[in-house]
């Protein structure tokens, strides 16, 4: 049996998906294109689920779209929806999500990365936006998150000129978080999403929302969306925290909605 494309793995609440084509330097195929799909699918239903994590396989992170790979979906658009339920679907997934890069990340292969909450590289991880030299422009959401993270004049910059940078270039930018060397970032990701795991699941995908949607809202609405998170918080983990605190212990959150203090129970 020919190994998957895409290794699916779930241990302690957190989901770790690794693109699978290392002869191709994790390059996306349409059927890589469609087991993402229906594994992030997954995921948003998955209520056991507390933080995710996004890799490669075989030393390369992704080598954005295979070009080379016949596309038995026929025209482009009905490939190019493929590709927006993907971004959508991790972008939008309510429970933090970490890019695990090791090696490059071009096109959309860093476009996938960016639209993760969180991106560990290693030092010697590379990144383009490489589009323009396909004679492309850009896909993958990367005219959206771009401009977001680095400013609108970096942001052309790096997808008109389609340069390759370093990871440390990366991370002066924003586009990395943090940088691990390579024998340390699978232990450094673990101690990272076992820190997610443990925190209020409710609250951080509520936080997770509050800053994606931020920068479409006025203040007032801002201050609005953060009171009407708050009020969901004050019944769900809030009330463990503030006995936690009291008691000198660690919380234990759950998730789980208070229904004792709605006025219920």
């Amino acid at each position: 049996m020919p190994e998957p494309v895409l290794l699916v793995t779930q241990a302690d609440g957190v989901l770790t998906l690794t693109l699978n084509r290392p002869e191709r330097r994790n390059a996306l195929s349409p059927e890589l294109w469609v087991d993402l799909r229906d594994a992030l699918r997954a995921a948003a239903d998955d209520p056991g689920l507390r933080a995710l994590v996004l890799t490669g396989a075989g030393g390369a992170f992704c080598s954005g779209a295979d070009l080379r790979s016949d596309d038995p979906t026929g025209h482009p658009l009905t490939r190019m929806r493929l590709v927006e339920d993907v971004v959508l679907a991790l972008h939008g997934l309510p429970v933090p999500t970490v890019a695990q890069v090791n090696g490059v990340a071009v096109g959309a292969g860093w476009n996938l990365a960016l639209a993760c909450d969180l991106v560990v590289a290693t030092p010697q991880s590379r990144f383009s936006q490489v589009f323009a030299r396909r004679g492309l422009s850009l896909d993958a959401g990367g005219s959206w998150l771009l401009p977001r993270l680095v400013g609108l004049q970096q942001a052309k910059r790096l997808a008109l000129l389609a340069e390759t940078i370093d990871a440390e270039e990366a991370h002066r930018l924003g586009l990395v978080t943090w940088l691990e060397e390579p024998a340390e970032i699978d232990g450094f990701v673990a101690e990272l999403t076992a820190r997610l795991v443990a925190g209020p699941p409710v609250a951080l995908a509520m936080t997770k929302a509050l800053l994606d949607e931020g920068t479409g809202r006025t203040l007032a609405e801002a201050l609005a969306a953060e009171g009407r998170a708050q009020a969901v918080n004050f019944a769900t983990d809030a009330p463990e925290a503030f006995h936690a605190f009291r008691a000198g212990v660690d919380p234990v959150f759950t998730g789980e909605w208070r229904a004792d203090l709605d006025g219920e129970g």
